[in-house]
């Protein structure tokens, strides 16, 4: 006779089980011993307070997840809002986050950013059709026509060429975006940008052209308002009479009314040049860069618009007001966030910008479609500055959560990405809660932190963040002004490494050093992230093209189909179509009057 003993759990002693009882039973010829197990309390989680602190977390995240709802019905967003971080690669959210954490006394990378606790996020190919890396004019307008082109065209398919004043509409096809869509549809319609608000970004809503550098005529460098050109502010001023032009043959259309909230800088392409002034580029308020002689915020406010260029006027804007609202508070960009304090006139910020938009957005019964950039993010990775790319993005982060305070989740979708990335790193192995914008300090071969920071092979310390290419090391102190370094003693472009023994490389005027020194540091290809709440966020995950982005907004809140029952009776061509079909009833009404247009 064989005898087989089969143990309930041979660990369990190990485990602090009871001793296991034995019984025994014959099957056929074979005797067979069975131990079980008398079970007391078994826990497979972790004990220690720290451990189970972060289990829970963990658990928590997932059960969250389970216990989401998607809303698939399409125009189920009455408003949509994009934001952009121009240059918010992953490595600027990552190093963004944990300063906002430090500064509010926490280790840091344990923090998230308002975006980062949205319940969808995603990673989006950003190339142009012509660059593997690209430029904020392609990819701005691959979300905001759902067509992907080239570097350097604003809403112009990709076989537009870049500076062809004659032939870009002829060769390549106008494209609509979403805010035009938006406007056609009935909505309200609003555009923020901390850049100027003919900068390629904010641009990129409204404009079709072939060149992001033609901000005003001033810009036209070939003759190119004598070929008919029609120069970045002007388009914005007339959006009206263009679109309707592009639609309707010129005749009026009910929903079509002008962009209601236009917040940003650049008035400085609004005016016509001093003839006294020879420096080419406009100082005051009321001086300009325009040859043409307009003035461009006189046109505005002469039909019926409001200008603001100041604290003052910002403050006193009246949400019950139906007026459309023109803000240009620099005559170029608006400053930094950290150096916005300096600012006479008293600029207000990104924040603050977003929630007085929607305030006046929020009057439209209809909903609305709103872009915001935080522009400067980009601005200060050119100049090497990560401490006011960081502090921008933080602001921007504090945008986002103003939006998502003062609209509706149930009605509102929100999403927030970049256009590219920089050539920005996090390197090092700095001990944990080690300053972002600090020397790195690393672990000893305990685990624990050194008491000295650690040097590289040529006995000098680094910095944990830095940039791949770019100006390089500049020490500007307290300086909170990124660009104040193309204008200070040490403007050159830095080459080889600096001893950073003595240098406060956590001041804002620290700008980090560089392996490849350039001009400007570069935008990168990577892909970036996409984060997005409220109705039809669900379809913003996996890796996408950045053009799908337009698509999940046009879904959410129905955008085609709405706009072309607008313009058809109440009849939508693309309803009873496939989307790739039906698309041509509203663009096939484009194409032609755009041409005689422009």
């Amino acid at each position: 006779m064989r005898t087989f003993v089969l143990s309930a759990l041979a660990s369990g002693l190990v485990l602090g089980l009871s001793v296991p009882a034995k019984n025994q039973t014959k099957v056929g010829d074979t005797e067979v011993l069975i131990e079980a197990a008398a079970f007391t309390s078994v826990s497979t989680t972790p004990s220690g307070d720290k451990a189970q602190s972060w289990y829970a977390d963990g658990a928590a995240a997932v059960a969250q997840a389970v216990d989401r709802t998607v809303n698939n019905t399409p125009g189920a967003a009455r408003n949509v809002i994009l934001f952009i971080g121009d240059g918010m690669g992953v490595s600027t959210v990552t190093a963004a986050r944990i300063l906002q954490g430090q500064m509010q006394g926490k280790l840091g990378e344990e923090h998230q950013l308002s975006f980062e606790k949205f319940p969808y996020a995603g990673l989006v190919k950003t190339y142009n059709t012509n660059q593997q890396t690209p430029d904020s004019a392609g990819t701005m307008t691959a979300m905001m026509t759902g067509v992907k082109t080239k570097a350097g065209v604003i809403n112009v398919s990709e076989a537009s060429l870049r500076g062809d004043a004659v032939d870009y509409l002829r060769k390549g096809e106008p494209l609509l975006t979403a805010l035009e869509l938006a406007e056609v549809a009935g909505k309200a319609t609003g555009i923020v940008s901390t850049t100027r608000i003919t900068h390629a970004t904010p641009a990129a809503t409204f404009a079709k052209i072939a060149d992001r550098d033609w901000e005003d005529d001033g810009d036209f460098l070939k003759g190119e308002a004598g070929m008919g050109v029609m120069d970045i502010a002007r388009q914005l001023v007339e959006f009206e009479t263009l679109l309707e032009s592009r639609l309707c043959d010129g005749s009026d259309h009910p929903n079509i009314d002008g962009i209601d909230v236009v917040l940003g800088g650049g008035r400085r392409s609004f005016f016509q040049q001093d003839p006294a002034d020879l420096t080419g580029f406009a100082e005051r308020a009321g001086e300009g860069d325009r040859k043409d002689g307009r003035n461009l915020i006189e046109e505005w406010k002469a039909d019926g618009g409001i200008y603001v260029m100041d604290r003052a006027g910002f403050d006193a804007l009246d949400r019950n007001s139906t007026a459309r609202v023109l803000g240009l508070f620099n005559e170029s960009h608006m400053r930094y966030e950290a150096d916005r304090h300096k600012d006479a006139a008293g600029e207000p910020s990104l924040s603050e910008m977003t929630e007085k938009a929607i305030e006046l957005l929020q009057r439209d019964e209809d909903g609305f479609f709103l872009m915001v950039e935080g522009g400067r993010i980009d601005h200060a990775h050119h100049s090497g500055s990560a401490y006011n790319a960081l502090t921008d993005t933080i602001e921007m982060a504090t945008a986002v959560a103003k939006a998502v305070e003062n609209t509706d989740p149930e009605e509102t979708l929100i999403i927030v990405t970049a256009d590219h990335g920089h050539s920005f790193t996090i390197a090092g192995y700095p001990t944990r809660g080690n300053p972002i914008l600090g020397k790195v300090v690393s672990n000893d071969s305990t685990g624990e932190p050194r008491s000295e920071p650690s040097v590289a092979t040529d006995s000098l310390p680094y910095t944990t963040l830095g940039y791949t290419n770019g100006r390089g090391f500049a020490n500007l102190g307290d300086e909170t002004n990124a660009d104040a370094r193309y204008r200070a003693e040490n403007a050159d472009i830095a080459t080889g490494r600096k001893d950073l023994s003595e240098v406060a490389v956590t001041a804002p005027g620290y700008h980090q050093e560089a392996l490849v020194p350039t001009a400007l540091g570069t935008h990168t290809g990577e892909d970036v992230t996409v984060h997005a709440s409220g109705p039809g966020a669900h379809l913003v995950t996996g890796t996408i093209e950045q053009n799908v982005i337009f698509h999940v907004m046009n879904h959410a809140a129905d955008l085609v189909n709405r706009a072309e029952a607008q313009l058809n009776g109440g009849v939508s061509p693309s309803a009873s179509r496939p989307q790739r079909r039906g698309r041509r009833g509203i663009f096939r009404r484009l194409v032609r009057p755009l041409k005689r247009a422009l």
